[in-house]
């Protein structure tokens, strides 16, 4: 597995390369949001560990480009701690946020939960419902002809839901299953991005037959429309 660490503090960038090197990981490096540009589409890696504060052009900012080309895992460094900040990490595209400073052990338990989570989606066959199929191969999802452009958390929240028909979760459960158990993030996350689903996935999002909400419990993914 290649791991590509982005960070303009030479002592962290070491540090951490040093940790998953002892983990058994190839490590690229860059310090700039134009450097991990350049190694990302000469290497390919399979994770982005990117801080969120660089000069220049931010992580936020790289990572805007890096999701129109690929869906590379990336998880976020930053010494910004509030729920809107990281709310603002998963917007744009992140898988994880981890804020400084933070232990090296758990850094390697986020980085290998991502990459498992990463591999068991790749392996995955696309999910057919109707005109609307979800391929975590391709990492696309289709309504009829219509290729529908999801940010990655969205696609990884309507692959579990639709890997699960009629399994009702919580929205604690979907936070664990989608974000996983280390992530600093609310359950209105989950409402965030069901809403912004529905606006795909839906013909009325304002009456959604596919992600259905349950009453006082959570959602679930109906593949023959919600219960009488």
């Amino acid at each position: 597995m290649k791991i590509l660490v982005v960070d303009d503090e030479p002592a962290l960038l070491e540090t951490v390369s040093r940790r998953l090197l002892r983990d058994g990981y190839e490590v690229l490096t860059a310090e700039t949001a134009e450097d991990a540009l350049r190694e990302f589409r000469a290497h390919s890696p399979d994770l982005i560990v990117l801080d969120v504060m660089l000069p220049g052009r931010s992580g936020l900012e790289l990572t805007g480009i890096l999701r129109s080309e690929s869906a590379v895992p990336i998880l976020f460094l930053s010494a910004r701690t509030s729920d809107q900040d990281r709310l603002r990490g998963f917007e744009v595209g992140g898988d994880d946020y981890l804020t400084k400073p933070f232990n090296l052990a758990e850094l390697s338990a986020r980085v290998e939960a991502i990459l498992r989570r990463s591999q068991s989606s790749i392996a995955s066959k696309p999910l057919v419902y109707g005109d609307l199929v979800v391929d975590p191969e391709r990492h696309e999802v289709w309504t009829g002809e219509r290729k529908l452009a999801l940010k990655p958390k969205e696609f990884a929240l309507l692959h579990f839901l639709a890997s699960n028909p009629n399994k009702v979760f919580t929205r604690e459960a979907l936070l664990d299953r989608v974000w996983g158990p280390n992530a600093y993030v609310t359950p209105r996350t989950v409402d965030v991005h069901v809403s912004w689903l529905r606006k795909h996935i839906e013909a009325d999002p304002a009456n959604p037959v596919r992600i259905v909400t349950v009453r006082g419990i959570g959602y679930k993914f109906a593949d023959s429309g919600p219960e009488s």
